[in-house]
């Protein structure tokens, strides 16, 4: 039989100290000497321990709670960030709920912290968690280019809740703009629409890697029936830019986050659905009823709280090797900015 797994039991029957001292050192608390700790985590690798962040969170929530019956908790990452679109609110807060529902539903409960400007330090949130035996960590997307990296990771298991993040590579989940563009675009052509036309913020497509503007862009090139015209892609939506494309490219519908774009069709003549359509490509972001694209945020918290659960119960803590992602494309979505179909 294979030797059994060692324990805090059991290193300190061998080290001859008492079992909360060597779980505080491994956890690196202060209370313990800078000497007996190192001995003590020096030990715990020559045997090849590995802590168990469920077992720490669960000690750490029944000291909190007094007995009470038992909840994990993860830890919702948000940042303060002034220069984010305004109608990724609604986006933020159905993300976080898809998160806490499927989270209860297995036994957790979720508590958010803010990070950045009127929120806490990454050195202060890292003390916060691993005082409060917090291990399962889910960042919520981000406008700009965060730094997580002075996190101590090997403590945590971490999802990322949009496409890529960098510092540190995480497993992600994500919504599948490509496949979902792709799919609004083909839905549009039975309905005679041959001349569609994107609108997008520079940012906000490169964030992702261009895969909004790459999947229009394959579209066009791959179906001869439809007019290839130029995206507008621009660093900021302003009404005097979309007019002038708008009149020169003449497209018959135009997709894209900002339905302010309704109006500014509507002042160039266009009769919505009549004449022209639009899609909204996050419907989380509109202003007005319109067609376009759920992103789903709450599946994809859903599917994030099983994902860092499944780490945190399979004791994967750390930078994962090779980080993977998870993609759910978007639910379409009927609207009166859109005719039923094609003109006779």
């Amino acid at each position: 039989m294979p030797p059994a797994a060692p324990t805090l039991r059991t290193l300190a029957k061998v080290l001859g100290l008492s079992r909360t001292t060597v779980s505080d050192a491994l956890r690196g608390s202060a209370r313990v000497d800078p000497q007996t700790a190192l001995r003590v985590k020096q030990a715990a690798h020559e045997a090849g321990y590995r802590r168990n962040p469920l077992a720490g969170a669960l000690m750490s929530e029944l000291r909190r709670s007094r007995g009470t019956t038992f909840r994990g908790v993860l830890a919702a990452i948000d940042f303060n960030e002034p220069d984010r679109p305004a109608g990724a609110a609604l986006y933020h807060r159905e993300l976080s709920a898809g998160v806490g529902a499927r989270a209860t539903e297995l036994g957790f409960k979720t508590e958010r912290f803010a990070v950045g400007q009127a929120g806490v330090s990454v050195p202060r949130l890292d003390s916060i968690l691993q005082s409060r035996g917090i291990s399962g960590v889910i960042l919520l997307p981000v406008w700009g280019d965060p730094d997580l990296s002075h996190l101590d990771w090997t403590r945590f298991a971490g999802i990322y809740t949009d496409y890529i993040i960098e510092r540190p590579r995480l497993h992600t989940v994500c919504s599948d703009q490509f496949r979902s563009l792709l799919a609004a675009l083909q839905r549009l052509a039975p309905l005679g629409y041959r001349r569609p036309g994107l609108f997008l913020q520079k940012h906000q497509d490169e964030r992702l890697q261009y895969r909004w503007s790459a999947a229009f862009r394959a579209f066009q090139e791959n179906h001869p029936g439809i007019k290839p015209i130029p995206p507008l892609i621009v660093d900021r939506y302003q009404r005097a830019d979309f007019i002038r494309w708008f009149r020169r490219c003449r497209p018959d519908v135009v997709l894209s986050h900002n339905s302010d774009v309704i109006e500014w069709m509507e002042s160039c003549g266009a009769r919505l659905p009549a004449t022209h359509g639009y899609v909204c490509l996050n419907l989380h972001m509109k202003n007005r009823p319109c067609a376009g694209l759920d992103l789903q945020p709450h599946t994809l918290g859903a599917r994030a709280a099983e994902l860092l659960i499944a780490q945190l119960q399979h004791n994967e803590t750390g930078i994962p090797e090779s980080p993977s992602t998870t993609m759910i494309p978007a639910r379409w979505v009927d609207g009166p900015t859109l005719r039923t179909s094609a003109p006779a």
